[in-house]
């Protein structure tokens, strides 16, 4: 199984899609929330360089957002990526 990490916001129904979708493949995932830690915000940023969540990393690997992660399902690289 690949390593996911997701940096989410409670309230960010984007953020849930997106676990509701790696959930449905069995994936499981590290999160962090980053609703009132400031720190962390400032981590996805520097390492995304984006402040919109979620953003999602497999493997270190930086994929984007959910619409990333949606766009690479279904062009069939989604399962590649995530070993499943």
């Amino acid at each position: 199984m690949a390593n996911v990490v997701l940096y989410t916001r409670s309230y960010c129904p984007f953020s849930k899609e997106t676990k509701e979708m790696l959930e449905g493949k069995g994936v499981e995932y590290t999160e962090f929330l980053i609703d009132d830690d400031s720190a962390l915000a400032q981590e996805m940023e520097i390492k995304s360089g984006r402040t919109d969540t979620p953003q999602i990393f497999i493997n270190g690997t930086h994929i984007g957002s959910g619409d990333d992660l949606k766009a690479l399902d279904s062009q069939g690289e989604l399962d590649k990526l995530l070993n499943v």
